[in-house]
């Protein structure tokens, strides 16, 4: 009977170092392939990926490990097999689940370093993140979603549960459908956001009346972000059904534009090339658009409009006030009866008192 008890212990210590030195090798070689072909630049695999990958990887390899009968038979834990079994079940799902995860944060780094939305003209890279952003929650909820129903699957009473739930599931979803339908439509129309891009991240939008930048797009909601440093915070569902102003739909490069005021004896071709001198002075202006016009004429003064372009929203307000200062310091300097003012003229016929010719 020794002899049988030994020959099994020597069985099952044999099949428990053989799934033990199998699993070593895979981890082992798993952790220096994907180390070497981090190191290596002609890899997309970012440096840091094993860091990331190395835990869930070895509770993956864990859970494989423990549930060998060897394993059981030689630690005199027969008895706790099923117990064992489903829990390296639940630590199977929970690595998988963990290995999708980084993956998903490893492609999101590999693709936006690809794309800089720090650059004046980086709409591309606009829409990238944004949808990435979006698409990723999306991705997350799901993959979470699945790995908590296959965990609590894996009980054979819970899912005798959830078999007799089948029945009334039909209302208690007509019921909950009904109580968070601004939730689903909110939802919804983060996802509408995804891929029709009303708005994308760091937009320049102007909603109830506020003018500010996309900072952060979720399902749900959207933050601006105000120029004062403030954040406007409104649903999802605000870009589908309001109207907006968005500044940075197609492109970055924007007009701006610089109205003045001024007496009907202004001399505009000087003013124009004061305009000019102006604009070639600074830096903020790109080079493309220089306009001076008269768009109205007024009882007391003329409106004139100085139009001129910039690469951003943020550069054509400084570039406005820039101009602005710089036209009426030339009208001051050179020009001062050009500066509106009130005339007041006085008959000879009307006025006793008026000195005769």
């Amino acid at each position: 009977m020794e002899n049988i008890f030994k020959n099994v212990d020597n069985q099952a210590l044999l099949y428990a170092a053989g799934t033990f030195v199998i699993l070593a090798i895979l981890y082992i070689s798993t952790y220096f392939t994907l180390r070497k072909l981090g190191s290596n630049p002609k890899y997309l695999i970012p440096k840091d990926a094993m860091k990331r990958v190395g835990k869930p990887l070895f509770i993956l390899f864990l859970s494989f490990l423990i549930r060998s009968k060897s394993l059981h038979t030689l630690l005199y834990l027969d008895d706790f097999s099923l117990i064992i079994k489903k829990t390296s079940n639940l630590l199977i799902i929970f690595s998988i689940t963990w290995l999708i995860l980084v993956a998903l944060a490893v492609a999101k780094k590999l693709i936006i370093k690809n794309y800089d939305v720090e650059t004046s003209d980086n709409l591309k890279a606009r829409k990238i993140y944004t949808q990435f952003n979006i698409l990723e929650r999306i991705f997350i909820v799901i993959v979470v979603v699945l790995a908590l129903g296959a965990a609590l699957m894996s009980f054979e009473s819970i899912r005798e549960i959830g078999v007799s739930l089948f029945a009334s599931a039909g209302v208690a979803g007509i019921i909950i459908g009904f109580s968070a339908q601004k939730l689903i439509g909110s939802i919804l129309a983060g996802i509408q956001i995804a891929f029709t891009q009303p708005i994308k991240f760091d937009d320049v939008v102007i909603v109830e009346g506020e003018w500010g930048r996309i900072e952060e797009i979720t399902l749900t909601y959207v933050v601006i972000k105000i120029w004062d440093k403030r954040r406007l915070i409104v649903p999802t569902t605000y870009f589908i059904e309001k109207p907006f102003q968005n500044w940075t739909k197609t492109s970055a490069d924007i007009l701006g534009t610089v109205f003045i005021h001024t007496d009907y004896h202004v001399p505009f071709d000087k003013l124009r090339e004061e305009l000019t001198r102006v604009l070639s002075s600074t830096d903020l202006w790109d080079g493309n658009v220089n306009v001076l016009q008269v768009t109205d004429a007024k009882a007391q003064s003329v409106e004139i409009r100085a139009l001129m372009s910039a690469v951003d929203s943020p550069t054509a307000w400084d570039l406005r006030v820039f101009v602005r200062e710089k036209l009426i310091g030339f009208l001051q300097e050179n020009y001062p009866d050009s500066l509106p003012h009130t005339r007041l003229y006085i008959n000879e016929y009307t006025n006793p008192n008026f000195p005769k010719k």
